[in-house]
């Protein structure tokens, strides 16, 4: 098996059951530590679908999410491993889709516009699923977990610039 697509699982698989843990732990009414460490998954998703191609991509996100789920069934709750995968599944495919679409577009648009649409996504599904008719506030942890997804997505552009950049370096013909 390819060390970079071992490499890409378990990053995927490391950040949604960290996001898993900490989501359960709230920092105020209206956002749980979760919120802080998922976006990065979407991170890894759109570089994996920039380098690699959409195939790998969802290569990535298919074993990523079996592995996660798995993990957080042992270490978050099976409520938060189930709406975690059905939610990240979904959103984590039409995050590859969207990017695929927009891929020939000026660099930021992609990631961009295909998280923010994944964010959105899986936002609803999963505190919709891990939290409603439990008395917890899910409705507002929802709202400032999509305000700070998307701030996130503004903010990973960055490394995302910085790795676009590399990749683009690494393709020119080497001059003599």
């Amino acid at each position: 098996m390819d060390k970079l697509f071992i490499g890409l699982v378990v990053a995927m698989t490391v950040i949604v059951t960290a996001s898993n843990i900490l989501v359960q732990y709230a920092i105020n009414d209206w956002l749980t530590w979760g919120a802080l460490s998922y976006p990065i998954a979407f991170l890894v998703t759109d570089l994996t679908n920039r380098f690699q191609g959409p195939a790998m991509a969802r290569r990535v996100v298919i074993v990523g999410f079996m592995m996660a789920v798995l993990m957080s069934f042992w270490l978050a709750t099976p409520r938060i491993a189930l709406a975690s995968g059905t939610a990240f599944l979904i959103a984590q495919m039409l995050d590859v889709q969207v990017f695929n679409r927009l891929r020939d577009k000026t660099w930021w648009l992609p990631p961009l516009v295909s998280s923010s649409l994944g964010s959105a996504l899986d936002t609803v599904l999963f505190f919709s699923i891990a939290f409603a008719a439990t008395g917890l506030p899910w409705v507002t942890w929802a709202i400032g977990d999509f305000g700070v997804k998307m701030a996130l997505a503004l903010i990973l552009l960055i490394p995302f610039r910085v790795a676009f950049g590399w990749w683009r370096a690494s393709q020119r013909p080497a001059t003599v």
